[in-house]
């Protein structure tokens, strides 16, 4: 598995087009076939955001990243500041798996292995 919850802080004055955004990503996103979880949700704090997300396996991650929708998306024009945090479940308090961090495939995209090489960090 892979699970995440990202950061968001949005450019003031850009959060009604972020929002825009994230509703497309969803739509999009929660069709990919290993994508099991992908919320977004606004903070106490006006203009933070979080985005949780779980897919099946962490190259599962890295596709939806890599994905033409996922690129597609004018992030880079709304983010102020991004900060990715890996979140492992409590084992029997949650239905998800700890997050199995993989290199990217032999034959990888040059995106998925810039991607790959990103989030990749060695567990424990």
């Amino acid at each position: 598995m892979a699970t995440l919850l990202a950061h968001l802080k949005i450019i003031p004055g850009k959060e009604a087009e972020f929002e825009t955004v994230a509703r497309m990503l969803h739509a999009e996103t929660v069709k990919e076939p290993d994508c099991t979880r992908y919320e977004f949700y606004r903070g106490a704090e006006p203009g933070h955001y979080y985005c949780m997300e779980n897919f099946k396996n962490f190259r599962a991650f890295l596709e939806h990243q890599a994905s033409p929708h996922h690129e597609a998306a004018p992030l880079g024009a709304l983010i102020d500041a991004i900060r990715v945090e890996w979140i492992d479940p409590v084992q029997g308090a949650s239905t998800f798996g700890p997050t199995d961090h993989q290199p990217a495939p032999e034959g990888a995209t040059e995106i998925y292995r810039t991607y790959a090489t990103k989030y990749f960090f060695t567990t424990k």
